[in-house]
């Protein structure tokens, strides 16, 4: 496991004040390589974790490395062909992409834990990058 994905998963175990959704973990920890400090970046993932806030959409640790794919790929031309290699890779590791599939909110079996979720995606970015 590498610094960052550690760092990730000690961000988003965080409780309190000091707790990180799980974008906003993945986010953060790039933000030496990104320019941006941490404290604008956790603002930015502020309203994607937890599925968008009701489980139904897409996980929060997939939406944080999407954001560190485009600022860290985007040169004016499209990524798709980058966002989708990051969305299957992270699909073929967790299981799933949507909140409540990982979670198993409906069906009772857990495809991946958040910390899980979260270790993967820096790590597909990590490889991406």
């Amino acid at each position: 496991m590498s610094t960052k994905q550690e760092r990730a998963v000690e961000l988003k175990q965080r409780t309190g004040d000091a707790h990180y959704n799980c974008c906003q973990a993945v986010a953060c920890v790039f933000s030496e390589e990104t320019g941006i400090n941490e404290e604008t970046l956790k603002k930015i993932g502020a309203g994607f974790g937890l599925g968008m806030g009701c489980m139904e959409a897409t996980c929060g640790a997939l939406c944080g490395a999407q954001m560190i794919l485009g600022l860290m790929k985007y040169q004016g031309k499209p990524i798709r062909q980058n966002a989708a290699e990051l969305h299957k890779k992270f699909t073929e590791k967790c299981g799933a992409s949507i909140c409540k599939e990982l979670k198993g909110a409906g069906s009772g079996k857990i495809l991946c834990s958040c910390d899980d979720c979260v270790r993967n995606a820096v790590s597909i970015i990590e490889e991406i990058l």
